[in-house]
């Protein structure tokens, strides 16, 4: 078969795929339609197991690590085991991904980070990577089980210079020091200000009433088992805050730009760069991110207090 005629077929396949999503999103928004007038509750109990499924597959295509680590599998009391992988020697930095992805993703943080001394130490969170299934089952997670994870690997693999973390995972991140953990310094790549506040987009995307809404906010909470304000990392109390980097894209189409503008603002001492043209994922192997991420965890905390916002970075690729 010739290259045209492979590229033909390539894209017949996509077609076919892609009306074969919108029709199942049809479906899935007349049952919701319904389910809002004779039962909201129930529908809310459906929307919930759809919004704790990560989305699956296609990132794990984002691999960029040097080269394998060392890996283990780390379970604690009553918790999913989870994947850690580890390359270097030094004091340990922690590297969280996002929804949906996993620690390839985070690989292009690992030479550097080992070339000035460091223990890079990445995780695959519950239901992502290569980690077994949440407490929700198959294919189910939660931000509190990235927070939970998090604290785990840490006090496994001890307390951490810095947290590397990407899009959910820095308000996972956030959660946890909420709870806690003992963070220096952290750098946020593309980090989501307040995830429950895309609960909104998702029952618009998904023809999911306000009724339904409203009863899925409410399940949310009883999940949680703590207060929602929680959730957003613009409430974290200042003297908590690290020395932060935001590192975040003005073309981002999965987390919104102002959500890293918002974390900047709020915590003390916090530092924004500014990309344009890098997107959401592929800001993770831009090599000028890196370098900034890396020498931001090499600088000491009094020194960055009160530094002016970095320069916007022109990015080399699309985003």
């Amino acid at each position: 078969m010739t290259d045209l005629a492979l590229q033909k077929v390539s894209t017949f396949i996509s077609t076919i795929v892609r009306a074969a999503r919108r029709r199942q999103r049809g479906v899935v928004g007349a049952a919701f339609r319904v389910l809002e007038v004779i039962s909201p509750a129930v529908g809310a109990r459906w929307a919930l197991r759809l919004w704790c499924r990560p989305p699956g597959g296609a990132q794990r295509r984002d691999d960029w690590r040097p080269g394998p680590g060392r890996v283990s599998t780390l379970r604690a009391a009553g918790s999913p085991s989870v994947v850690v992988e580890t390359w270097g020697y030094g004091p340990p930095v922690y590297l969280l991904h996002g929804w949906g992805g996993w620690r390839g993703q985070l690989g292009a943080f690992v030479e550097p980070l080992v070339d000035g001394g460091y223990r890079a130490i990445a995780v695959d969170a519950p239901s992502h990577g290569d980690s077994a299934p949440g407490a929700s089952g198959q294919g189910k997670s939660t931000m509190i089980e990235f927070a939970q994870t998090l604290a785990t690997v840490v006090r496994v693999h001890g307390t951490p210079v810095a947290v590397v973390a990407h899009s959910m995972g820095g308000a996972a991140a956030t959660l946890a020091i909420r709870d806690g953990l003992d963070v220096p310094r952290a750098v946020f790549v593309a980090p989501a200000a307040d995830p429950l506040t895309r609960t909104q987009e998702f029952a618009e995307f998904l023809g999911i009433g306000p009724r339904t809404h409203r009863h899925m906010l409410v399940l949310l909470g009883e999940l949680a088992a703590r207060p929602m304000s929680d959730f957003d990392a613009r409430t974290l109390p200042g003297d908590l805050a690290p020395p932060t980097l935001v590192i975040h894209d003005r073309e981002d189409r999965d987390v919104p730009y102002s959500d890293g503008v918002a974390i900047a603002h709020a915590w003390p001492g916090a530092e924004l760069m500014s990309t344009i043209g890098l997107g959401h994922r592929r800001i993770l192997r831009e090599a000028a991110v890196v370098d900034a991420a890396v020498d931001f965890v090499r600088l000491t905390a009094d020194h960055r207090v009160g530094a002016n916002p970095a320069p916007i970075l022109a990015g080399s690729v699309p985003g």
